[in-house]
């Protein structure tokens, strides 16, 4: 029997159907590092492949989850600088081929040489240790507080909508949910110094909070309706089914809109005689290219987005039940659920 080291992961076959697994700790390829995860967040996304609802082109079972994560660099694989092994790092989940035509114009996110992401349909984050490439990693700051930065895969997703948005001084602006993308869309925008910087989540908990790190406003979306074409900028985040539509309408003529939340089959549609008679300027995000990577670990390294009072629960690997169930499950008590290997 091997007495090599050992490591751990959850395993999902298939929906509703996981595993915690152990046996000998992965060997990065070359080009790659091996990471020891030090935290693992749960995000929608994750609840969607336990669940069965993800999009069958963007998830392959039997899968180790795992998008957001941080830890140390244990290990690294033929070709690779071994002077990277014991730093802090996150790295990018999308595995861009780095030689379509959208990578070499920097747009990482919508690589053509087919969709690949860590945690979806390569090994994930839900485990002791990682194996990445190492021209996906971002170096982090020797004190960087490992917890928190987990939560810089969101981060990037909502840095590279607030590059999309262009949000200049005095703006007004609104964010459309005051989850754990709303949150964090607060924190970055705020840096830009608006003129107001309200906030439409119907959880007045949650509004409470985002003032906390920086909103002017909190307001329920019954409220938000007399403030129809009021905002220069609006960043949609909760993904709900009539919040691409209400977003568009707090638009000024002219405007701006940045939808990032995940939406379902059968969401409202946006008004295309609004669209049109408006000129809003509607843009979408999914995942996030490595600029905006970089723009989050940046922001993150200055103190402009602190992610820690977002965490709520923590769990180990053997609870993973029990962390996923949290997930989506209503509370607004919940906020960001990690796992701590």
């Amino acid at each position: 029997m091997s007495s090599g080291p050992r490591s751990r992961a959850i395993v999902v076959d298939r929906p509703g159907a996981h595993r915690l697994t152990a046996g000998e700790r992965p060997e990065p390829g070359p080009g790659e590092v091996l990471v020891r995860v030090a935290a693992a967040g749960i995000c929608m996304s994750d609840r969607e492949v336990y669940d069965g609802h993800r999009d069958p082109g963007y998830v392959r079972y039997p899968v180790i989850p795992g998008h957001e994560w941080s830890g140390t660099v244990e290990a690294t694989g033929e070709g690779v600088d071994p002077a990277l092994t014991g730093r802090k790092v996150v790295a990018e989940g999308f595995r861009a081929c780095g030689t379509c035509e959208r990578c070499r114009c920097g747009e990482t996110s919508l690589c053509g040489g087919g969709y690949a992401e860590t945690g979806f349909t390569e090994p994930g984050a839900f485990a002791d240790h990682v194996a990445v490439p190492a021209r996906l990693l971002h170096l982090l700051h020797p004190d960087a507080d490992l917890a928190a930065a987990a939560l810089l895969e969101p981060a990037a997703v909502i840095a590279g909508a607030v590059r999309t948005g262009r949000p200049s001084p005095g703006e007004r602006i609104a964010v459309v949910g005051a989850g754990t993308l709303g949150m964090l869309a607060v924190q970055l925008l705020a840096a830009s110094s608006p003129g107001e910087l309200v906030v439409v989540d119907p959880r007045a908990e949650r509004g409470g909070q985002a003032i906390g790190f920086g909103a002017t406003r909190s307001l329920s979306p019954a409220e938000a309706r007399a403030h129809h074409g009021r905002f220069d900028l609006v960043v949609e985040t909760a993904g709900a089914p009539s919040t691409a539509a209400s977003s568009c309408l707090l638009a000024r003529r002219g405007g701006r809109v940045v939808l990032t939340g995940m939406f379902a089959p059968g969401a409202t549609g946006i008004d295309p005689v609004h669209l049109s008679l408006s000129q809003l300027e509607v843009r979408s995000v999914f995942g996030a290219p490595s600029s905006a990577w970089s723009d989050a670990v940046r922001a993150f390294g200055l103190g402009l987005l602190d992610p820690a009072p977002l965490i709520t629960h923590e769990f180990p690997l053997e609870r993973f039940g029990e962390a996923i169930a949290l997930v989506g499950g209503g509370d607004p008590k919940t906020g960001k659920v990690l796992l701590r290997p």
